[in-house]
Parts: structure tokens; sequence; C-alpha cells
């Protein structure tokens, strides 16, 4: 595993790839943080790295050009179960700019009465930002449940739909 280090505006960006894929993107302190990195080599040269850092700061700086999905352009292989797999997958449909709650995911993933499990695996999301979670908020509206705090997700989403 490949890793590199971002300074963001929400603060330091752990972004971890294999020679094609992303594999994993954590601000510092965010829960299910990888706290061992041994074996993995810092390597800021690995192209998935460059192009996914390339996109960040563009995206940080409100001068990203995404496609028609609204989705980056970084090919992403995470590690999950099919069910964890089948609910990140929903996460890449939420347009930038708009949230969805819980429950409305579960309903389009097919899974109406899994709405817990539904969150679960949204909490384990091992790409932050670019698997959109932060998309997702409680049945009133309200911001809940962001591995990467709170604050962050209310940054991430006014600057969506600042940009939007």
């Amino acid at each position: 595993m490949h890793y590199t280090q971002l300074n963001s505006p929400l603060g330091s960006i752990l972004i971890a790839a294999d020679t094609a894929h992303l594999k994993g993107l954590w601000f510092e302190g965010q829960k299910y943080e990888p706290d061992n990195l041994d074996g993995w080599i810092c390597n800021p040269d690995n192209p998935v790295l460059t192009n996914t850092a390339a996109q960040l700061h563009r995206y940080f700086a409100g001068q990203f050009n995404q496609s028609a999905t609204g989705a980056f352009n970084v090919n992403i292989a995470p590690n999950g179960t099919p069910f964890q797999q089948q609910v990140w997958q929903g996460l890449l449909t939420i347009p930038r700019g708009q949230t969805i709650t819980y429950g409305e995911l579960a309903s389009q993933l097919g899974k109406p009465s899994a709405v817990r499990a539904v969150a679960a695996a949204i909490g384990k999301n091992p790409i932050s930002v670019i698997i959109p979670c932060h998309r997702v908020v409680g049945a009133n509206g309200s911001l809940t449940g962001y591995a990467g705090g709170l604050a962050r997700k209310q940054s991430l989403l006014e600057l969506e739909q600042s940009d939007h």
C-alpha cells in the first residue's frame, strides 16, 4: 500500500492506494483511520495518489470541475463486505450539493428495513469525501454520524452547496 498526506482546509488527510486504485482517504483523527502503517510505503509520486491529491486541492478551492454525475475521476477499490460495497456504491449516486436521509438510501438500495445496517456501513466508508457519506443526514435533516466529525461534515456540505 502506498500513501501520502495532504493538507486541507479541514485538516490533514491520509490517502492510500495500490498501483491502480484508491483504497482509502481519511481525515486525521477520523474514526476507523488506520492506526498502523507498518509495511506501507510513503510514495507521493504514485500516480493514483497524485491524481487524487490534485482533484482534492481543486475540490477544496471550489474550482472542482466534475463529471455530470458529480463524481471524482479516480479509480476506487475500497475493501469491504458485499453489503458495504453496495451501500458505498449507493452513496456515489447522491448528486453534489444534495443530501438524502439514511432511510431514503436504505429504500433506494431495496432494503428499507435495514436503516441501521446502512448507517453502520456508511460509518465505515474508507474513502471519505470521494465516496460522499457526508451527504447523508438524519430523518429530520439534522447532521448526524460522520466519522470525520460533524464540523467537517457541515463544512463539506457548505462547500458543495456554495459552488454547486
